[in-house]
């Protein structure tokens, strides 16, 4: 997520009422998660486990609860919850804003697109050309939606990250300051939901077909000319590459990658990644064939057993 201008690590600080390590005038251009950061970013971490991971990561500025050493060319900001301190950013820049129409008048429609009755169309919402809205869909703030892309009833855009940090007193959550983007031609069933990045975007692109009930997690990016079957369940950050079929109640772990034109059987569990064009099935998901061949051994097991008495 980049903020609407530069502001300085001195500024940034001054936000969040903490102290900070590197030149007042060090430039901070926006704030992402560790996976999507870029130079110019803000990247939070609050385990000691992972100090190394944010420090090295591509994020010139590391929002951390321990005073450490500063990385050449980098800067600090030392909180004593970062996490909070992310959420204080994201409602900075990225401030909920509520609405008490259906179609914001802030949204962009396309010429030839039809939103039938009952379309929650929200802030700042983008939608091309020749596009078929259905009946009840809502469409969250800062979506943004292509040409020729049809929407069935009941599906949802731009809900939140299931994301959340386990406190004493409960569960906080993450808030969510990123977008749902889908390109054109992308079909999506009725009844799913898709949600929005943290800080980055969620992503369909050209030409994917998604089934009814289908659950697409934050930051997910798949690829074009996908089929995605009946609910099937997607879960944050995961990548699904080009022309990939996934058939009906298959689950994904988050931060999964599948390659190219590989083939997800019914009831699968994606647990790890997979390669390019091959054909999988069962939990955890491996190769068909050989999974195949081991069910088929565990059918052999009575008859081997009652032979050896």
């Amino acid at each position: 997520m980049k903020f609407p201008q530069l502001h300085t690590l001195e500024q940034i600080a001054t936000i969040l009422n903490c102290r900070y390590v590197g030149a007042p005038e060090f430039p901070v251009y926006g704030m992402n998660e560790i996976h999507v950061v870029e130079p110019g970013d803000i990247v939070f971490v609050d385990h000691p486990k992972y100090y190394n991971k944010a420090l090295s990561s591509a994020a010139t500025i590391v929002l951390i609860n321990k005073e450490v050493e500063c990385p050449e060319g980098k800067a600090l900001l030392i909180s004593d919850d970062p996490f909070s301190d992310f959420n204080k950013l994201t409602r900075y820049f990225k401030p909920f804003d509520r609405s008490n129409v259906m179609v914001s008048p802030s949204a962009q429609i396309g010429e030839g697109t039809i939103l039938q009755p009952g379309c929650f169309i929200g802030n700042n919402v983008r939608i091309g050309k020749n596009c078929l809205i259905h009946s009840n869909v809502s469409i969250y703030d800062n979506c943004v939606i292509g040409d020729h892309v049809t929407i069935h009833a009941g599906t949802v855009l731009g809900g939140d990250a299931f994301y959340y940090k386990k406190r004493p007193e409960g569960y906080d959550k993450l808030l969510s300051g990123g977008r749902v983007i889908l390109e054109d031609h992308v079909e999506l069933g009725a009844a799913c939901t898709i949600d929005k990045g943290v800080t980055g975007d969620t992503t369909i692109r050209k030409g994917t077909k998604i089934d009814n009930q289908v659950h697409v997690g934050h930051d997910t990016v798949i690829g074009e000319k996908c089929l995605i079957a009946s609910q099937t369940g997607i879960a944050g950050c995961v990548v699904i590459e080009d022309e990939v079929t996934i058939w009906g109640q298959v689950g994904m772990a988050s931060g999964v990658r599948v390659g190219a034109k590989a083939v997800i059987l019914g009831q699968s569990g994606v647990s790890k990644s997979l390669e390019v064009g091959k054909t999988y099935f069962g939990y955890p998901a491996e190769e068909a064939r050989k999974k195949h061949k081991e069910l088929a051994a565990i059918r052999l097991i009575p008859s081997i057993l009652e032979k050896l008495g």
